[in-house]
């Protein structure tokens, strides 16, 4: 393992920043994702919680910092949004759900052999008797099901879920949050964009508060404040979409990673809507990651 690099199983952000065509949409974001977190991505309508995801995920490059991943990147499961996936495509229920072997059986390999593998993962989403089905045909809840057990299928140690309950009715949310602490209780590092913040705060210990730039990151409880929530709203409300990359000071952005939760962190967009330059957005309490 290199010098610097993360505990295997953890995600390390490094003054990280993501954007398209050289517009950040999250950015200068320093904090870890350690192993087993059942973490969440709460913040308004376009915070960057999307972007983070793809950012792990290795589908958008960094603009600026790194990501440091104590795993492969190909290791990752992602669900994108509902509204991302193509429902019209000619695929079957047990067709979707046999996605999620094709890391191991590679894509055009018969998977017979792993037929009893993918009737459990259906079973254990409620989908059993549904493999002949078209996916076209099914409700958003079964739809979420059928992707689900495509997750199952993966058996990846960290899962990056963007909205996974949207669209979806409460007996399947349930069962599929139920999924969720399964999956934490073996150990395997979820992390979430969510919007319902009762869900959050029920289900989910650690929160990330986002408004393009990070808010707080640490327990739910602490995280989730009034405050904070205001504050998330202001940042939201003043930031430049067309500002540029600030500059930062990368020895003292790497300094700050041997603090607990990741160390510093900066503003891009003052709450007064204008200029972007650096200033302490979240206080070491709210940004230390619980232990």
């Amino acid at each position: 393992m290199s010098a610097g690099a993360p505990t295997p199983g953890d995600i390390r952000l490094n003054c990280l920043t993501l954007g398209y065509d050289r517009h950040p949409a999250v950015h200068h974001l320093d904090g870890t994702i350690r192993r087993g977190d059942l973490l969440a991505l709460v913040g308004p309508n376009g915070a960057g919680k999307s972007t983070l995801l793809k950012g792990l995920i290795g589908d958008i490059p960094s603009l600026d910092g790194q990501i440091l991943r104590g795993m492969p990147a190909r290791t990752l499961a992602y669900l994108p949004q509902a509204d991302e996936i193509d429902r019209s495509f000619p695929l079957s229920v047990l067709d979707l759900a046999s996605m999620g072997l094709w890391r191991r059986s590679g894509a055009w390999r018969s998977l017979l052999g792993h037929r009893g593998a993918v009737q459990r993962a259906l079973e254990a989403v409620g989908l059993s008797g549904f493999e002949a089905r078209p996916i076209g045909t099914l409700s958003g809840g079964q739809f979420q099901r059928a992707l689900f057990a495509r997750l199952i299928l993966q058996d990846a140690q960290v899962i990056l879920l963007d909205e996974p309950f949207t669209g979806v009715d409460a007996r399947t949310t349930d069962d599929l949050i139920a999924l969720i602490r399964t999956w934490h209780g073996e150990g395997r590092t979820i992390v979430a964009a969510l919007h319902d913040l009762a869900q959050v705060r029920a289900h989910f210990p650690k929160t990330l508060l986002l408004a393009r730039e990070p808010v707080a990151w640490g327990a739910t409880a602490s995280v989730l404040s009034p405050q904070n929530l205001a504050r998330a709203t202001r940042l939201s409300e003043a930031w430049d979409e067309d500002a540029a990359i600030c500059a930062h000071d990368h020895a003292h952005a790497a300094a700050g990673l041997d603090a607990p939760g990741g160390g510093h962190d900066h503003a891009h967009a003052h709450e007064h809507g204008h200029g972007h330059g650096h200033h302490h957005s979240a206080s070491t309490e709210q940004r230390e990651t619980a232990a």
